[in-house]
Protein backbone atom coordinates (compact mmCIF):
# COMPACT_ATOMS: atom_id res chain seq x y z
CA UNK A 1 0.00 0.00 0.00
CA UNK A 2 2.90 2.14 0.63
CA UNK A 3 4.19 2.00 -3.02
CA UNK A 4 1.08 2.29 -4.46
CA UNK A 5 0.29 5.44 -2.54
CA UNK A 6 3.70 6.62 -3.25
CA UNK A 7 3.15 6.29 -6.92
CA UNK A 8 -0.43 8.18 -6.81
CA UNK A 9 1.13 10.57 -5.10
CA UNK A 10 3.69 11.63 -7.28
CA UNK A 11 1.28 12.09 -9.45
CA UNK A 12 -1.68 13.90 -8.11
CA UNK A 13 1.15 16.45 -6.29
CA UNK A 14 2.77 16.52 -9.42
CA UNK A 15 6.10 16.20 -7.65
CA UNK A 16 8.13 13.14 -8.97
CA UNK A 17 10.06 13.10 -5.38
CA UNK A 18 6.84 13.29 -2.88
CA UNK A 19 7.22 10.66 -0.62
CA UNK A 20 4.47 8.57 1.81
CA UNK A 21 6.46 8.93 5.05
CA UNK A 22 3.88 7.55 7.15
CA UNK A 23 1.17 5.15 7.24
CA UNK A 24 -1.12 3.46 9.55
CA UNK A 25 -4.12 1.09 8.96
CA UNK A 26 -7.12 2.73 10.48
CA UNK A 27 -10.14 1.82 12.70
CA UNK A 28 -13.81 0.45 11.21
CA UNK A 29 -15.57 -2.54 9.84
CA UNK A 30 -17.07 -1.33 6.87
CA UNK A 31 -13.79 -0.99 4.37
CA UNK A 32 -10.48 -0.89 4.00
CA UNK A 33 -8.66 2.41 5.11
CA UNK A 34 -5.67 4.09 5.98
CA UNK A 35 -4.01 7.28 7.09
CA UNK A 36 -0.75 8.39 5.25
CA UNK A 37 1.28 11.60 5.55
CA UNK A 38 3.24 12.98 2.30
CA UNK A 39 6.15 15.58 1.79
CA UNK A 40 6.56 17.40 -1.08
CA UNK A 41 8.90 20.09 -1.00
CA UNK A 42 7.89 21.96 1.90
CA UNK A 43 4.31 21.00 2.12
CA UNK A 44 3.93 18.06 4.83
CA UNK A 45 0.24 16.44 4.68
CA UNK A 46 -2.05 14.42 6.36
CA UNK A 47 -4.72 12.25 4.42
CA UNK A 48 -7.39 9.05 4.99
CA UNK A 49 -7.72 6.68 2.11
CA UNK A 50 -10.93 4.49 1.70
CA UNK A 51 -11.36 1.34 -0.33
CA UNK A 52 -13.42 -0.90 -0.32
CA UNK A 53 -12.99 -4.53 1.07
CA UNK A 54 -11.22 -7.29 -1.14
CA UNK A 55 -13.41 -10.31 -3.24
CA UNK A 56 -16.68 -8.47 -3.42
CA UNK A 57 -18.74 -6.38 -6.01
CA UNK A 58 -18.33 -2.90 -5.56
CA UNK A 59 -22.43 -2.62 -4.76
CA UNK A 60 -24.28 -1.09 -1.91
CA UNK A 61 -22.06 -0.34 1.20
CA UNK A 62 -18.84 -1.55 -1.19
CA UNK A 63 -19.63 1.03 -3.67
CA UNK A 64 -17.22 3.97 -2.15
CA UNK A 65 -18.24 6.24 -4.80
CA UNK A 66 -21.98 6.57 -2.58
CA UNK A 67 -19.82 7.76 0.35
CA UNK A 68 -18.16 10.51 -2.24
CA UNK A 69 -21.61 11.65 -3.25
CA UNK A 70 -23.21 12.23 -0.18
CA UNK A 71 -19.94 13.92 1.21
CA UNK A 72 -19.15 16.09 -1.69
CA UNK A 73 -23.14 17.36 -1.52
CA UNK A 74 -22.09 18.37 2.25
CA UNK A 75 -19.96 20.80 0.61
CA UNK A 76 -21.22 24.36 1.23
CA UNK A 77 -23.31 23.49 3.72
CA UNK A 78 -22.92 23.97 7.97
CA UNK A 79 -22.68 20.28 8.62
CA UNK A 80 -19.40 18.99 10.01
CA UNK A 81 -17.70 16.77 7.20
CA UNK A 82 -14.46 15.51 5.51
CA UNK A 83 -13.43 17.15 2.36
CA UNK A 84 -12.84 14.82 -0.50
CA UNK A 85 -9.52 15.51 -2.26
CA UNK A 86 -9.50 12.66 -4.98
CA UNK A 87 -11.72 10.00 -5.69
CA UNK A 88 -12.37 7.58 -8.68
CA UNK A 89 -12.75 4.61 -10.65
CA UNK A 90 -9.87 4.52 -12.13
CA UNK A 91 -8.05 1.20 -11.63
CA UNK A 92 -4.42 2.07 -12.28
CA UNK A 93 -4.02 3.00 -8.79
CA UNK A 94 -5.38 0.69 -6.35
CA UNK A 95 -7.19 -1.99 -8.53
CA UNK A 96 -10.34 -0.92 -7.17
CA UNK A 97 -12.44 2.68 -6.75
CA UNK A 98 -11.07 5.00 -3.73
CA UNK A 99 -11.34 8.32 -1.78
CA UNK A 100 -9.17 10.31 -0.21
CA UNK A 101 -9.88 13.21 2.32
CA UNK A 102 -8.38 15.28 4.79
CA UNK A 103 -7.24 13.18 8.14
CA UNK A 104 -8.79 14.92 10.90
CA UNK A 105 -6.99 14.70 14.42
CA UNK A 106 -9.59 14.11 17.18
CA UNK A 107 -11.46 10.84 18.59
CA UNK A 108 -15.05 9.37 17.57
CA UNK A 109 -16.90 9.60 21.13
CA UNK A 110 -15.65 6.64 23.39
CA UNK A 111 -17.98 6.21 25.98
CA UNK A 112 -16.82 2.72 27.46
CA UNK A 113 -14.87 2.03 30.80
CA UNK A 114 -12.22 4.63 31.40
CA UNK A 115 -12.73 6.24 27.45
CA UNK A 116 -12.43 9.61 27.27
CA UNK A 117 -15.65 10.97 26.31
CA UNK A 118 -17.46 9.07 29.62
CA UNK A 119 -15.40 11.90 31.77
CA UNK A 120 -17.26 14.71 29.90
CA UNK A 121 -19.19 17.24 31.96
CA UNK A 122 -22.83 16.93 31.23
CA UNK A 123 -23.13 20.56 29.56
CA UNK A 124 -19.82 19.49 27.29
CA UNK A 125 -21.87 16.00 26.20
CA UNK A 126 -25.27 18.47 25.75
CA UNK A 127 -23.26 21.22 23.57
CA UNK A 128 -22.03 18.15 21.48
CA UNK A 129 -25.46 16.64 21.08
CA UNK A 130 -26.65 19.84 20.25
CA UNK A 131 -24.07 20.20 17.04
CA UNK A 132 -25.00 16.33 16.55
CA UNK A 133 -28.47 17.23 15.76
CA UNK A 134 -28.00 20.35 13.72
CA UNK A 135 -25.60 18.03 11.67
CA UNK A 136 -28.13 15.84 11.49
CA UNK A 137 -31.19 18.85 10.37
CA UNK A 138 -28.45 19.70 7.64
CA UNK A 139 -27.89 16.57 6.25
CA UNK A 140 -31.57 15.66 5.89
CA UNK A 141 -31.78 19.15 4.29
CA UNK A 142 -29.35 18.58 1.16
CA UNK A 143 -30.90 18.89 -1.73
CA UNK A 144 -31.95 15.08 -3.63
CA UNK A 145 -30.58 16.24 -6.35
CA UNK A 146 -27.31 16.69 -5.56
CA UNK A 147 -27.02 13.17 -4.72
CA UNK A 148 -28.66 10.77 -7.54
CA UNK A 149 -25.55 8.93 -7.70
CA UNK A 150 -27.69 7.25 -4.20
CA UNK A 151 -30.62 6.02 -6.62
CA UNK A 152 -34.13 5.88 -5.94
CA UNK A 153 -35.62 6.41 -2.93
CA UNK A 154 -35.86 3.12 -0.42
CA UNK A 155 -40.42 2.99 0.31
CA UNK A 156 -40.09 3.01 4.48
CA UNK A 157 -42.12 -0.33 3.96
CA UNK A 158 -39.19 -1.96 2.61
CA UNK A 159 -37.12 -0.98 5.06
CA UNK A 160 -38.87 -2.93 7.21
CA UNK A 161 -39.39 -6.02 5.27
CA UNK A 162 -35.46 -6.28 3.63
CA UNK A 163 -34.24 -7.98 7.36
CA UNK A 164 -36.80 -10.70 6.76
CA UNK A 165 -33.29 -12.68 4.81
CA UNK A 166 -31.12 -11.60 7.80
CA UNK A 167 -33.51 -12.72 10.28
CA UNK A 168 -33.75 -16.07 8.66
CA UNK A 169 -29.99 -16.09 8.50
CA UNK A 170 -29.41 -14.96 12.27
CA UNK A 171 -27.85 -17.16 15.18
CA UNK A 172 -29.97 -17.45 18.71
CA UNK A 173 -32.98 -16.89 16.79
CA UNK A 174 -34.81 -17.45 20.73
CA UNK A 175 -33.52 -14.10 21.45
CA UNK A 176 -35.64 -12.99 18.34
CA UNK A 177 -38.74 -14.23 19.89
CA UNK A 178 -41.73 -11.45 19.09
CA UNK A 179 -39.79 -10.62 16.20
CA UNK A 180 -42.25 -11.53 13.78
CA UNK A 181 -45.21 -9.43 15.96
CA UNK A 182 -43.15 -6.84 15.80
CA UNK A 183 -42.57 -6.68 11.80
CA UNK A 184 -46.22 -6.73 11.76
CA UNK A 185 -46.94 -3.84 14.06
CA UNK A 186 -44.40 -1.90 12.06
CA UNK A 187 -46.22 -2.82 8.41
CA UNK A 188 -49.41 -2.00 10.33
CA UNK A 189 -48.33 1.39 12.44
CA UNK A 190 -46.07 2.56 9.16
CA UNK A 191 -46.21 6.76 9.01
CA UNK A 192 -47.47 7.61 5.22
CA UNK A 193 -46.07 10.60 5.09
CA UNK A 194 -42.03 10.44 5.48
CA UNK A 195 -40.02 13.09 4.73
CA UNK A 196 -37.73 11.76 2.80
CA UNK A 197 -34.60 13.00 2.04
CA UNK A 198 -30.25 12.24 2.18
CA UNK A 199 -29.77 9.81 5.42
CA UNK A 200 -26.73 8.88 7.01
CA UNK A 201 -27.51 5.10 7.83
CA UNK A 202 -25.75 5.43 10.87
CA UNK A 203 -25.88 8.04 12.76
CA UNK A 204 -24.62 7.26 16.25
CA UNK A 205 -21.72 8.65 18.75
CA UNK A 206 -18.99 6.07 17.47
CA UNK A 207 -19.39 8.31 14.16
CA UNK A 208 -19.18 11.73 15.87
CA UNK A 209 -15.57 12.53 15.20
CA UNK A 210 -14.58 15.05 18.08
CA UNK A 211 -11.71 17.35 19.11
CA UNK A 212 -10.94 16.28 22.88
CA UNK A 213 -9.55 17.31 26.02
CA UNK A 214 -7.30 19.53 26.50
CA UNK A 215 -9.07 21.16 23.40
CA UNK A 216 -12.63 21.94 23.70
CA UNK A 217 -14.66 18.91 22.68
CA UNK A 218 -16.40 20.50 19.56
CA UNK A 219 -18.15 17.68 16.68
CA UNK A 220 -15.10 17.96 13.44
CA UNK A 221 -16.93 15.90 11.57
CA UNK A 222 -19.64 13.13 10.95
CA UNK A 223 -17.85 10.02 9.77
CA UNK A 224 -18.30 6.30 7.90
CA UNK A 225 -20.91 7.03 5.60
CA UNK A 226 -21.52 3.04 4.11
CA UNK A 227 -24.97 3.34 4.58
CA UNK A 228 -26.02 6.51 3.17
CA UNK A 229 -28.61 7.07 0.80
CA UNK A 230 -32.26 8.47 0.17
CA UNK A 231 -35.14 7.62 2.03
CA UNK A 232 -37.11 8.50 5.27
CA UNK A 233 -34.83 11.06 7.26
CA UNK A 234 -36.42 10.50 10.49
CA UNK A 235 -34.90 6.30 10.17
CA UNK A 236 -31.67 8.46 11.32
CA UNK A 237 -33.19 10.14 14.40
CA UNK A 238 -34.75 6.85 15.71
CA UNK A 239 -31.45 5.21 15.04
CA UNK A 240 -29.53 7.37 17.77
CA UNK A 241 -32.29 7.68 20.01
CA UNK A 242 -32.31 3.72 20.25
CA UNK A 243 -28.39 3.89 20.84
CA UNK A 244 -28.98 6.34 23.77
CA UNK A 245 -32.35 4.01 25.02
CA UNK A 246 -31.17 2.30 28.23
CA UNK A 247 -34.28 0.28 28.13
CA UNK A 248 -33.71 -1.14 24.88
CA UNK A 249 -30.55 -2.81 26.37
CA UNK A 250 -29.12 -4.74 28.68
CA UNK A 251 -28.49 -3.05 31.95
CA UNK A 252 -24.26 -2.26 31.41
CA UNK A 253 -24.33 -3.19 27.74
CA UNK A 254 -25.95 -0.02 26.70
CA UNK A 255 -24.18 1.48 23.31
CA UNK A 256 -24.10 5.07 24.08
CA UNK A 257 -24.13 6.83 27.21
CA UNK A 258 -24.50 10.28 24.86
CA UNK A 259 -27.91 12.08 26.07
CA UNK A 260 -30.96 10.40 26.63
CA UNK A 261 -33.35 9.50 23.99
CA UNK A 262 -35.95 11.83 24.78
CA UNK A 263 -33.14 14.99 24.97
CA UNK A 264 -32.19 14.05 21.36
CA UNK A 265 -35.14 14.12 20.15
CA UNK A 266 -35.84 17.20 21.76
CA UNK A 267 -32.41 18.76 20.05
CA UNK A 268 -33.00 17.45 16.97
CA UNK A 269 -36.87 19.34 17.02
CA UNK A 270 -35.11 22.85 18.08
CA UNK A 271 -32.57 22.26 15.14
CA UNK A 272 -35.28 21.27 12.35
CA UNK A 273 -37.54 24.52 13.91
CA UNK A 274 -40.83 22.39 14.82
CA UNK A 275 -42.22 18.72 16.48
CA UNK A 276 -40.98 15.89 14.27
CA UNK A 277 -43.56 13.00 14.01
CA UNK A 278 -43.67 9.40 14.24
CA UNK A 279 -40.27 9.57 16.50
CA UNK A 280 -41.51 6.18 18.11
CA UNK A 281 -41.76 4.63 15.10
CA UNK A 282 -38.78 5.37 13.79
CA UNK A 283 -37.31 4.16 17.26
CA UNK A 284 -38.80 0.76 17.29
CA UNK A 285 -38.31 0.12 13.53
CA UNK A 286 -33.92 1.08 15.08
CA UNK A 287 -34.63 -1.86 17.66
CA UNK A 288 -36.01 -4.27 15.30
CA UNK A 289 -33.58 -3.62 12.86
CA UNK A 290 -30.02 -3.69 15.00
CA UNK A 291 -31.69 -6.68 16.95
CA UNK A 292 -31.66 -8.88 13.64
CA UNK A 293 -28.34 -7.38 12.45
CA UNK A 294 -26.68 -8.43 15.98
CA UNK A 295 -28.55 -12.05 15.30
CA UNK A 296 -26.78 -12.14 11.87
CA UNK A 297 -23.27 -11.05 12.82
CA UNK A 298 -23.85 -13.12 15.51
CA UNK A 299 -23.78 -15.89 12.68
CA UNK A 300 -21.19 -15.04 10.64
CA UNK A 301 -18.87 -14.95 13.60
CA UNK A 302 -19.47 -18.18 15.08
CA UNK A 303 -19.50 -19.71 11.19
CA UNK A 304 -15.79 -17.94 11.12
CA UNK A 305 -17.17 -15.59 8.23
CA UNK A 306 -16.77 -12.60 10.33
CA UNK A 307 -14.91 -12.97 12.80
CA UNK A 308 -15.80 -10.24 16.06
CA UNK A 309 -16.08 -11.52 19.65
CA UNK A 310 -18.13 -8.66 20.52
CA UNK A 311 -21.18 -9.75 18.83
CA UNK A 312 -21.04 -12.30 21.86
CA UNK A 313 -21.60 -9.70 23.97
CA UNK A 314 -24.01 -7.46 21.63
CA UNK A 315 -26.15 -11.01 21.86
CA UNK A 316 -27.10 -10.11 25.08
CA UNK A 317 -29.24 -7.39 23.95
CA UNK A 318 -31.53 -8.80 21.16
CA UNK A 319 -34.33 -9.38 23.52
CA UNK A 320 -34.46 -6.07 25.20
CA UNK A 321 -34.42 -4.89 21.75
CA UNK A 322 -37.32 -6.58 20.27
CA UNK A 323 -39.21 -5.89 23.96
CA UNK A 324 -38.65 -2.37 23.52
CA UNK A 325 -39.63 -2.02 19.37
CA UNK A 326 -42.77 -3.44 21.08
CA UNK A 327 -43.38 -1.48 23.92
CA UNK A 328 -42.51 1.76 21.86
CA UNK A 329 -45.11 0.34 19.05
CA UNK A 330 -47.81 0.04 21.57
CA UNK A 331 -48.13 3.43 23.18
CA UNK A 332 -48.76 4.52 19.40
Amino acid sequence: MRRRLAVFCRAKYDDPTAEVVHIEVMPGHAGFSWGFTVESGDARDSWFIRLPPPNVRWQGTADVLRQVAALNALDGSDVPHCRVKWSGDDLEWFGSPYFVTNLLQGDVLRFGKGEWAGRLKEEERLQIGREAMRALVGIHRIDTDKVRYLGAPIPLKEDVTRWDAFLERAADTHRLAGAASVRGLLLEKCPRDAQIGLFHGDFQSANLFCSRPPAQPKLLAVIDWELTGIGAVLSDLGWVCTFSDRQAWTPGHSRGNFLDAERLETLYAEAWGKRVPDVAWYRALACYKFAIITGFNLSLHRRGKRIDPAWEETKLSMRPLIKRASELLESL
